[in-house]
């Protein structure tokens, strides 16, 4: 069940206020994931995953417990097909889905976003809901709306030398 208007339309707009005001690239992404958490009832689990090589590893995230998905290759899973073809992905009934990485057992369908700065993929968006069809294209629109305001911030994911990105400092 989707939001109303209103509701993706302030949710742009605290997004818009958080990657203007705040110069902390970590702290961008942490807010932002927080503001999609909280701000939409039908989001059950939110994070977003940054490329390293030929890896997305887990970024900030927000919802009821962890994933143990927190290294996929690119290529493998409906979160790294989203990587590797730089296209939203969008599963209904994540059970139906063979590439479907299996987190939580609530989940019922899920919404992939890449982040793509200047051409190249950078990260994603993955949101997971305990709703089957959680998902339309209002979704879509607003979250790829979001990727772009937060792809200047995820460039860190590509260089982090390494290091895990809790422990990257900027």
């Amino acid at each position: 069940m989707s939001a109303n208007a209103d509701t993706y339309r302030s949710g742009l707009e605290a997004v818009d206020r958080i990657v203007n005001r705040e110069s902390e690239a970590d702290e961008v992404l942490r807010r932002v994931v927080e503001v999609l958490r909280d701000r939409f009832a039908h989001y059950s689990w939110v994070g977003i995953y940054l490329v390293e090589g030929d890896d997305l590893v887990l970024g900030p995230w927000k919802g009821p417990q962890a994933t143990e998905h927190v290294r996929i290759p690119v290529g493998q899973g409906i979160c790294g097909a989203a990587a590797e073809t730089g296209r939203t992905e969008v599963v209904d009934d994540v059970s139906a889905d063979a590439r479907y990485l299996a987190c939580f057992p609530s989940t019922r369908s899920e919404i992939v976003v890449p982040i793509s700065y200047e051409g190249r993929v950078v990260g994603e968006i993955d949101i997971d809901s305990d709703e089957p069809s959680a998902f339309g294209e209002a979704d879509r629109a607003f979250l790829e709306r979001v990727a772009l305001l937060i792809s200047p911030h995820c460039l860190v994911g590509w260089d982090t030398g390494g290091v895990p990105w809790p422990e990257v400092r900027r």
